[in-house]
């Protein structure tokens, strides 16, 4: 199987709100690699075929930042 690639659009407002998102990334067991934009309002995760898009959207809710749309693999998702 191949590796994963969630895409995620998320409310930030500050450097802070993009912190928060990107450590909890850190320690998720099977992220790869990801890329989190402030600018952008978004977080690209990379991970291992065993991380499901569910259990790395759960992670990012944690923060308390509003996730308002994300995708799977090209393929839109619920959030």
């Amino acid at each position: 199987m191949s590796d994963h690639t969630y895409n995620f659009n998320i409310t930030m407002t500050c450097g802070g709100c993009s912190g928060a998102v990107e450590r909890v990334l850190k320690k998720l067991d099977g992220v790869k690699s990801f890329d989190v934009s402030l600018d952008s309002q978004t977080a690209s995760v990379v991970t291992e075929p065993s991380l499901d898009y569910t259990t790395v959207l759960e992670k990012i809710k944690k923060t308390g930042k509003k996730v308002n749309s994300g995708e799977a693999d090209g393929q839109a998702q619920a959030v």
